[in-house]
């Protein structure tokens, strides 16, 4: 049986009722589906500000009878989401967990630069991504989610604070066969390209969506209502993406 998987991003929650009310709507919506998600990703920017507060009402808002598997995004504080969102000590170390999902093995990965809006890398993350992905037994596939896409997106904003080591990733890439693709945030825009011969997805936003230039010239259209995408990853391998928004 195929593996369904929602993904959502860039919920910005800042304890503002708009805010609250957009992300109460996508999850209303995942929790009434005929057909349950295998799995949420959440794949960052979750709070606006990085307070535990703003954590402490996404683990309240993300409540749900899926796996709800989230990474930080620039906006996110290491040691605040791991406290409120995860319910674990606060730490400044990068936050990379792996579940495991019927022979499916997802990542999700922490592209944060401390104190930047772009994203990086860092070498005990690309250690841990080498590390989970050699461990994996030849049968099993992997996806990568992380917020920071490692390729230009053809509009000047996000395209100013992307990941900034992408080579370092497309090694890894290379050298593991079983990923099948990555999983994305950060743009505010629903959009499909490749990377390291990769089906590269980005999710779009909760908060706001991306006007693209010759959309206009104001760059957050916050008139659009918040997106998501559903990911299907077949027997075959296929992995097959469908874009929602949520009225």
């Amino acid at each position: 049986m195929a593996t369904l998987l929602a993904q959502i991003s860039d919920l910005h929650l800042d304890g503002s009722a708009r805010a609250t009310e957009r992300a109460v709507r996508v999850m209303d919506h995942l929790r009434a589906l005929p057909r349950p998600v295998d799995a949420l990703l959440v794949t960052g920017d979750i709070a606006d500000h990085g307070t535990i507060a703003e954590y402490e009402e996404a683990a309240r808002l993300l409540e749900a009878p899926f796996p709800v598997l989230p990474c930080p995004g620039n906006h996110d504080i290491r040691s605040a989401y791991r406290k409120g969102l995860l319910g674990e000590s606060a730490s400044d170390a990068p936050v990379n967990r792996v579940h495991h999902l019927d022979g499916t093995a997802l990542l999700l990965v922490d592209s944060t630069l401390p104190g930047r809006d772009e994203g990086l890398l860092d070498p005990v993350t690309l250690r841990w991504i080498r590390d989970t992905l050699d461990g994996l037994p030849a049968t099993t596939r992997a996806l990568l989610a992380l917020h920071h896409p490692p390729v230009v997106l053809h509009h000047p904003l996000p395209d100013a604070h992307l990941l900034q080591n992408p080579a370092d990733l497309a090694a890894v890439l290379a050298e593991h066969p079983q990923v099948t693709a990555v999983l994305t945030g950060h743009a505010h825009t629903a959009a499909a390209t490749s990377f390291a011969g990769r089906p590269l997805l980005v999710g779009p936003a909760v908060t706001w969506t991306l006007r693209l230039p010759w959309e206009g010239t104001r760059a957050a259209d916050r008139e659009q209502p918040p997106g998501l995408a559903f990911h299907v990853l077949d027997d075959e391998g296929r992995l097959t993406t469908h874009y929602r928004v949520v009225l």
